[in-house]
């Protein structure tokens, strides 16, 4: 099968178009024939091996452990091992998984759901990481309720387009962020109101919030809590800029230090991957209150390019890459 695969860390040039064998699904496991692929953030943090911190983890030392990208996947189920029972061949399903960039990828059950009806398979791969992430930051880090004040930072973004539609379900007064040529999208998600980042400042202290989702951000946690209401909450999803060894996760790091000596509650997040969570967003997507965003499509050929557009911040909610 083609897949995108690279044997060093670096940028783009490491990626390649390559062969490799089509994988067997464990007792344990799915094979799934990949409809589309999602790019996510950290997709170039995997790639380039930045921060060192990712490397500690357990993704690779000299070398990524996984050579084929993507995580964020869509498809059928093309056979399924002895142990599983959820799904059969046939079934549509989207997911995480490692190395979706690909024409067939390996995935366990327990992080996979059926498609929501009445939306197209390839874009349900949007969903995945990003939707997770939006979910839990809102519902468990956040404790977002009916009526509260919410500020999301980057809401053009792959996160931030469905967590200003999840705070509004959630029955807040969505307040958006973004650059200016992401106004209009975020308006047409629901946003109550939305604030051009190049124009006006959200942290100069005029207007506060009961919660304050920073989707990757790089904004100092002193300017961040400038917008809080006094009781208020800052989840900060991610991180760019840093240095080489913890990147944006310093950000993260410093939160949990000075959460215990302030009034407002400071927390650091990541996604859990979870297939109830999953079935939660396909509820969300079928009654109607949840829609993925798709920005552009590519072919597998130019994963370069998606990688690039994403990590530049120019997509306007999620990029898919398909087989």
């Amino acid at each position: 099968m083609k897949a995108i695969a690279q044997h060093v860390y670096g940028s783009c040039e490491v990626l390649e178009l390559t062969e490799i064998e089509r994988p067997s699904p464990g007792p344990d496991e799915v094979l799934i024939r990949v409809r589309a692929a999602a790019v996510d953030a950290g997709v170039w943090h995997l790639m380039t091996g930045m921060p060192y911190l990712l490397r500690l983890m357990g993704y690779g030392l000299r070398a990524p452990k996984v050579p084929v990208r993507g995580r964020e996947v869509a498809g059928v189920v093309e056979a399924a091992g002895a142990g599983v029972t959820r799904f059969r061949p046939g079934d549509e399903v989207f997911g995480i998984c490692e190395g979706s960039f690909a024409e067939y990828a390996l995935a366990r059950p327990d992080k996979l759901a059926a498609k929501p009806a009445g939306l197209p398979l390839d874009q349900a791969a949007a969903l995945p990481v990003s939707g997770l992430t939006a979910l839990q930051a809102l519902r468990d880090a956040g404790r977002v309720r009916a009526g509260q004040r919410v500020l999301v930072i980057g809401a053009g973004g792959g996160v931030g387009s469905l967590a200003v539609q999840l705070a509004k379900a959630f029955g807040a007064h969505v307040t958006g962020v973004c650059g200016t040529g992401k106004t209009d999208l975020v308006r047409a998600l629901g946003a109550d109101e939305v604030v051009d980042r190049g124009r006006e400042e959200i942290t100069d202290g005029r207007r506060r919030y009961d919660l304050v989702v920073d989707t990757a951000g790089n904004r100092p946690l002193s300017l961040l809590r400038r917008a809080l209401t006094p009781r208020g909450t800052l989840v900060i999803v991610g991180g760019e800029g840093g240095g080489r060894w913890l990147g944006g996760t310093d950000r993260v790091l410093r939160a949990g230090l000075l959460n215990p000596f302030v009034r407002h509650t400071l927390r650091g997040f990541m996604a859990k991957e979870l297939g109830e969570d999953l079935d939660v967003l396909r509820r969300y997507v079928e009654a109607g209150e949840l829609k993925p965003v798709i920005d552009r499509t590519y072919d597998l050929p130019r994963a370069a390019d998606a990688i690039t557009r994403q990590h530049l911040g120019r997509a306007r909610g999620k990029i898919l890459l398909v087989p």
